[in-house]
């Protein structure tokens, strides 16, 4: 199976669907408008593909970019012919939410809680949507490119000692 085999399918089967693609590293990278990801995946899970492991879900954030601002990568695997794919999808921080993947992998669970523990995305049909890792009233999420790195408070840290 070769990069150029499984994206001429995706576009076969979804030719509105597909934004751009890529291939950094040797490794297929497809951007799926938002409302389709979840059946592109599905298609490429139930098809002769059998792209049906899901490696990983993870955000990111582009505070630079405010119509493509926060974005969900989507890593999948072939463990037969060892193919990998990534899926990236993006979206304003008004509308912040995209379909659960929790019926097509019991593994998208926990990864996306993960997700929106970090990055503030929703999950639309998620069976049990909270942080995972970080108190419950935390009030913020932290891997958002809106805070500062370092505390400007602090007083017991001499910078000069980490080369700055």
């Amino acid at each position: 199976m070769t990069n150029e085999f499984v994206l001429e399918a995706i576009t076969r089967e979804f030719p509105e669907s597909v934004i751009s693609n890529s291939e950094s590293y040797g490794m297929l990278t497809v951007e799926i408008k938002k409302e389709d990801i979840k059946k592109v995946i599905h298609y490429l899970k139930d098809s002769s593909l059998e792209i049906n492991f899901l490696t990983d879900v993870c955000g990111i954030h582009y505070p630079e970019f405010p119509e493509k601002e926060i974005g969900i990568v989507y890593h999948l695997h072939n463990m037969m012919t060892n193919f990998r794919i990534r899926l990236k999808v993006f979206m304003s921080r008004e509308n912040i939410e995209v379909d659960s993947l929790t019926e097509l992998y019991a593994g998208a669970n926990w990864m996306e809680r993960e997700t929106f523990d970090f990055y503030g995305i929703k999950f639309k049909g998620h069976p049990d949507l909270r942080p995972i890792l970080n108190m419950e009233d935390l009030g913020y999420h932290p891997m958002l490119k809106e805070y500062r790195l370092e505390d400007g408070t602090r007083t017991d840290k001499n910078d000069s000692m980490f080369g700055r």
